[in-house]
């Protein structure tokens, strides 16, 4: 989270919580990966945690990059393949499914530049406006063409989803990232990663209502 190190310990826990309860109503493999997506949320928020205290006190600056490279490979490479991949194991329909597909392959090659990238360009993190502010160089024009796939990738495979409420999870985190840009702009990573965490409840709904809707009445 992108306000104090407490805030983003606390919404870890929380979103922990969240995502071992959505992990227990799981009872098909192909759903695990998202089911997961909550866990991983919550680890990626307490990174961040440590990020503000290695900010804040300077017996932990030393420290820093660790926790700054996790937040990263969270928000770069973990999340384009996990969102896509999720969705594609979720999908049934054959039509979708090779869209999805489609989308899978870009995810790939989209964390694939970003590990490049990540790898050529040294991240920090400093503190900006009581928030925390990533600093990294990457080429404009890779910034501009990566923002675009990152979109399509991350958002689009719910609206291409056919399970029940997939399209309200795009929603928000659509509105979430319109609400990030526009107030928030030179934070736009930390902040849209913690309205993005928060939405995590609303995977647990969609597990309940897809494995309840796919189940044989007894």
């Amino acid at each position: 989270m992108c306000f104090s190190a407490t805030a983003s310990f606390g919404s870890g826990v929380v979103l922990a919580i969240i995502g071992v309860v959505t992990l227990k109503i799981t009872r098909k493999p192909s759903h695990l990966v998202f089911a997961f997506i909550p866990i991983l949320f919550a680890v990626q928020q307490i990174s961040e945690g440590f990020v503000w205290l290695t900010l804040q006190n300077e017996d932990y600056a030393r420290w820093q990059s660790f926790p700054t490279y996790v937040f990263m490979v969270f928000a770069h490479i973990v999340w384009p393949i996990w969102i896509s991949l999720s969705a594609w194991l979720l999908e049934k329909g054959t039509t979708r499914k090779k869209i999805l597909s489609v989308l899978f392959a870009l995810a790939i090659l989209l964390s694939g530049s970003e590990v490049y990238y990540m790898l050529q360009t040294t991240i920090t993190a400093e503190i900006s406006g009581h928030h925390v502010k990533y600093v990294f160089e990457y080429p404009k024009v890779y910034v501009i063409i990566t923002d675009i796939l990152y979109g399509l990738v991350t958002i689009l495979p719910c609206f291409v989803s056919s399970v029940k409420k997939m399209w309200l999870l795009g929603s928000c985190f659509t509105a979430s990232l319109i609400f990030s840009a526009w107030f928030y702009q030179a934070h736009l990573l930390s902040v849209w990663c913690f309205f993005a965490a928060i939405l995590s409840i609303i995977i647990y709904l969609i597990i309940d209502g897809h494995q309840k809707s796919v189940e044989p009445a007894v």
